[in-house]
Parts: C-alpha cells; sequence; structure tokens
C-alpha cells in the first residue's frame, strides 16, 4: 500500500496535509537522493500550472532539491506532457509536473518522471515514500555539492515545436475555425500558439489565469461554456483542455461532446489502415465503453484494458511494444510522439484525420453507439466494505445478470473515500435496476 502517492502522484489540498510547503522539500529530497545517478552530477527539471500554490511547492521542492546536490532547470507554467518530453531532451534524471489536473485551485499535487519521460512505476514511488517515511534525507549535501537553479527560458518554445513536428507536413489548418479551451492552465499560451501557427482561426477561452480561476467553469470537465461558443461562432469544432493539458475533450460542430473512447477509435482506425499502428491493439482502462471494443473488433483491433490511470495505460503499452492508447476522459497516449497522456498532441492527431477524409467533426467522430453506462459513487467511512460478504454475494449475482453483455467495475477512489461503481450493457433498465440494488447493499455496509 502507497502512503503518499495515488494514482497520479501525490494531491491534496494546498497548504495543507501533504501539500505543504515542509512536505514538498521532502519529497524533493527523497526523490533526488532515490534518482540521483553517480556517473554524473545529477538534473531535475521542475514545471508547473497556474495554480497559485505552485510558487509555494515549487520553490520548497527546488529548496530540496539543491540540499542534495541536484540541479534545478525550472521550466514555469508548461503542459504536463512537456515535462516528459524535456526531461528526456535535457538529459536529467528526474522531472517534477505541480499540478492537480483538473482539479479546483484549492488542490495541488506533484507528479514524478523518470530520465526517460515516463512516469515513475509504483515500486520507485515506494521507495521514495520509505526514504521519506525512514528520514533518510539526512545525507545532505555538503556546502561545496550543493545544487544550483536556473530558469529554462525557451521551455514553452520547444515544446510548441516538438508538438507542430507530430502534425503531417502536407496538410494545414487553414479555413478551419477552432475554439479552443485552455482552463486558465497550463496550455493558455501555448495551445493557441499551436493551432494559430498551424494556420487556423481561433475563439479562444479559458486564456487569462489568475491563480484561482484554473478549471473554474473551463476545460474539459466544464464544457458548457466552449459548447455555447462553438455554436455561437459556428465554428468547426471546440477543444476542451483541462489544468495540466495532458487530456482533451472534443465538441464537434453540432456542439456534441466527443469523448476518449471516439477520439481512441478515430485514430485507431486511421493509423491501422495507414499501417501507422504498431500492433493490431489499443490499450485502455476498464473504465472505456463496451462500444469502443466491439468497434475496434470490427477493424481487426484488439482492445486491452487496464487499471484506472494513465500511468498503467503506459505500462502495458510499453511493455506489449504498442504505440496508441489512453482513457475515456480524454487522456491519449501515442508513444511514437509522447511519454504521457497530451491533449494537444490528441486533438492534432485528431485534426490531420478531419484534414485528410475532409468531413465534418460530427461525421467523422461518430464512430459507435456507446453502450449505455452508468457511473455511481458510495462515499464510505473506514474499513473495506468491498470485503462484506453481502457485497460479495451482491457482486456475483450482478455479473451473472450481465452475462456477456454487459459489464462491472467496482473498484476504491485513489483520491477519495469512494467506491466507484460502472455498469454497462446493452439493456439501460437493466443495469439501472442492477445499480440501484448493488450501491443500496454498499451503502448498507458503509454505515454498519
Amino acid at each position: 500500500m502507497r502512503k503518499y502517492f495515488g494514482t497520479d502522484g501525490i494531491r491534496g489540498r494546498a497548504n495543507e496535509g501533504f501539500m505543504t510547503a515542509e512536505m514538498a522539500m521532502k519529497v524533493a529530497a527523497a526523490a533526488g537522493q532515490e534518482m540521483a545517478r553517480a556517473q554524473h552530477r545529477s538534473r531535475v527539471v521542475v514545471a508547473k500550472d497556474t495554480r497559485l500554490s505552485g510558487y509555494m511547492i515549487e520553490a520548497a521542492m527546488q529548496a530540496g532539491f539543491v540540499s542534495v546536490g541536484m540541479d534545478v532547470m525550472l521550466l514555469g507554467p508548461v503542459p504536463t506532457p512537456a515535462v516528459g518530453m524535456l526531461t528526456r531532451s535535457l538529459r536529467a534524471d528526474l522531472g517534477v509536473m505541480i499540478s492537480a489536473s483538473h482539479n479546483s485551485f484549492e488542490d495541488n499535487g506533484i507528479k514524478l518522471f523518470g530520465a526517460d519521460g515516463f512516469k515513475l512505476s509504483d515500486e520507485t514511488e515506494l521507495a521514495i515514500e520509505a526514504r521519506i517515511d525512514a528520514q533518510r534525507q539526512q545525507s545532505r549535501a555538503g556546502p561545496e555539492q550543493l545544487g544550483r537553479a536556473r530558469r529554462i527560458d525557451d521551455a514553452a518554445a520547444r515544446y510548441i515545436e516538438a508538438v507542430k513536428s507530430s502534425f503531417p507536413r502536407h496538410l494545414g489548418l487553414e479555413g478551419l475555425r477552432i475554439v479552443v479551451d485552455c482552463a486558465h492552465g497550463a496550455a493558455y499560451k501555448v495551445a493557441p500558439t499551436v493551432l494559430w501557427e498551424l494556420g487556423a482561426e481561433l475563439v479562444v477561452l479559458g486564456d487569462e489565469p489568475n491563480g484561482m480561476n484554473i478549471n473554474k467553469d473551463r476545460g474539459s470537465t466544464h464544457l458548457d461554456a466552449v459548447r455555447a461558443k462553438v455554436v455561437e461562432t459556428r465554428a468547426d469544432l471546440g477543444l476542451a483542455l483541462d489544468g495540466d493539458a495532458d487530456r482533451v475533450i472534443l465538441i464537434d460542430e453540432k456542439g456534441r461532446v466527443v469523448d476518449g473512447d471516439q477520439l481512441m477509435a478515430v485514430i485507431a482506425k486511421d493509423w491501422s489502415r495507414r499501417g501507422l499502428l504498431a500492433t493490431p491493439h489499443v490499450v485502455a482502462t476498464v473504465m472505456s465503453n463496451l462500444g469502443l471494443e466491439r468497434c475496434l473488433a470490427a477493424e481487426g483491433i484488439t482492445l486491452l484494458r487496464t487499471k484506472v490511470g494513465d500511468r498503467y495505460v503506459v505500462e502495458a503499452m510499453r511493455a506489449g511494444g504498442h504505440n496508441l492508447g489512453g482513457e475515456q476522459s480524454g487522456h491519449l497516449v501515442m508513444t511514437d510522439y509522447a511519454t504521457t497522456g497530451d491533449g494537444l498532441l490528441a486533438s492534432l492527431q485528431l485534426l490531420a484525420c478531419l484534414r485528410a477524409q475532409d468531413q465534418p467533426m460530427s461525421q467523422l467522430t461518430r464512430m459507435f453507439e456507446p453502450v449505455p453506462q452508468l457511473l455511481r459513487n458510495v462515499r464510505y467511512q473506514g474499513g473495506d466494505p468491498l470485503a462484506a460478504p453481502h457485497v460479495q454475494e451482491m457482486l456475483q449475482q450482478t455479473e451473472q445478470s450481465l452475462g456477456e453483455q454487459g459489464r462491472l467495475v467496482v473498484r476504491k477512489s485513489g483520491t477519495e473515500p469512494l467506491i466507484r461503481v460502472m455498469l454497462e450493457g446493452d439493456d439501460a433498465s437493466l443495469i439501472n435496476d442492477l445499480a440501484d440494488k448493488l450501491c443500496k447493499i454498499i451503502e448498507e455496509v458503509s454505515t454498519d
């Protein structure tokens, strides 16, 4: 069991619990010692999104790294995927993104990347936790071995050029009107720059961060504004990023939402037909819709499922040599171009398909009819309600009722005291009835 790290780094309310300056310094010192290499002077890149608390966490982590002899390269506000790219490009031993992704500004988080640009494994995170708890950071660097810190002024420009290079050279975005919602987050400069330089006519939302408005009524989890603007301006599509820009939700020209499952289906089909899919497999989590699985199967592509979390998607992709994966929430991972989910990169791949196939976005992205799916959250107060005999019995009965025409996924949240229940199947009435019964049993056990 991990104590500090969840499914996507360490996360919590700013200046409380695990998100204090003191804790950030401990995490930096422990991670610096764990990831340092004796062959050379160790380096770490540190980036953040636009949260007010980012200044505090950044300064504390800089002090922690310097105290154990690591040189710090500060990137400023850039998307999470830029950290993966620049950690590798700058030959750093460690990368840090200070962000709580789609959460509101009151929260913040710490995501760690290895020298290869990929997120750290569970084993490495456990080793860092052990260092924190054992307080093995006492072996500080001597005065002459202290690290140095400097700003990398062209970090955003490096990322912009890398993302643009993924777009086919013979295509452009001229004639396309795109609404892009940057969620007042890390991509508020880079996303409009990339799209404009490729030729698009832009309507930009969420590009005025003030430290406290990140994800507020904007971005991939608050779609009303971008949907309304697409319809109002008669745009060809809308793109909604989240606070650290590692995910995207698309809005077609009719104002309809297109989630990560539909985006994966479009790209998988296109890549498969052009011989760009490394294997006849796409990797997704247990939350992806059954409709995606059936759609891909019709193209001769197998959907492989992992636990929830883009890190697990990436691990499975690397293990099997697959180059396309993602999550329903809009994390799309394309390892030919990036080491983690990248909302802007995924958007460009969709736009390349749109340009090549010359059809409206609503037609391009309606790859399958989603199977009815229900998501429920049940709060609990300690213990493990899923281990209760009554719950186990109901889980078995539910799976038997669904048979081969549906799926059941029940799991504990990695960030909150919640049991997350997902049911899907062709019979919407049946899954609603089953969800009611199952959630009722879990609630009863949780309050005993």
